[in-house]
């Protein structure tokens, strides 16, 4: 069974039913007791690193992932909240990625950063495994980790940045892998089959 993280900062909807449709048990939790009763789990986001960061800390959530050891995925700004800080609201944040996340250098891009976009993997990894180089996912983001060695594929907007990270049991992916038609589904499956 996977958990889904609900600290009210993310539609989970849309990640809830992209496992079901690969035949994965799902459970929406909203109490960070519960969390290490399941095999896995995510923690997805959007909104504001500063506000999300007060609601995981509130709600229990820092010491129950930090403890959690099955894998875990963090998805967009579920992502950037398991690096070290983040530019957003100078945030501290969990602190299990490690790296920064800083405001993305567009230059005479728009930002955010938003629709579909190649990924460059840059370490193999098992979940990063049949995705071929410049397959395309949707993102949608304004902030970005730094490349360094836990980044497992990057893709580039105004500048390089971390599209997918691993350390140890956590990981986390930059896009919305719910959003990304076939290559979303094979991701999520590469992280419902990870073994850690």
């Amino acid at each position: 069974m996977i958990a889904i993280i609900n600290t009210g900062c993310a539609n989970i909807n849309s990640v809830r039913f992209a496992f079901e449709r690969l035949g994965a048990g799902v459970d929406v939790i909203s109490d960070a007791q519960q969390l290490s009763q399941y095999e896995r789990a995510v923690l997805p986001g959007v909104g504001h690193a500063k506000v999300a960061m007060a609601r995981l800390i509130d709600g229990g959530w820092q010491q129950a992932i930090n403890e959690f050891q099955r894998p875990l995925l963090g998805i967009c700004l579920g992502m950037q909240m398991q690096c070290e800080h983040t530019a957003e609201g100078d945030t501290r944040c969990l602190g299990i990625i490690p790296g920064e996340v800083s405001e993305l250098e567009v230059g005479n891009l728009s930002a955010p950063h938003m629709g579909w976009n190649k990924l460059s993997i840059t370490q193999q990894h098992a979940l990063t495994k049949g995705i071929k180089e410049d397959e395309q996912v949707y993102f949608v983001h304004s902030f970005a980790h730094q490349p360094n060695e836990a980044t497992l594929a990057t893709s580039e907007y105004g500048q390089r940045f971390s599209a997918i990270v691993a350390k140890d049991n956590y990981a986390g992916m930059q896009f919305h892998p719910e959003r990304s038609a076939k290559v979303g589904a094979r991701l999520l499956q590469n992280f419902i089959d990870w073994q850690v």
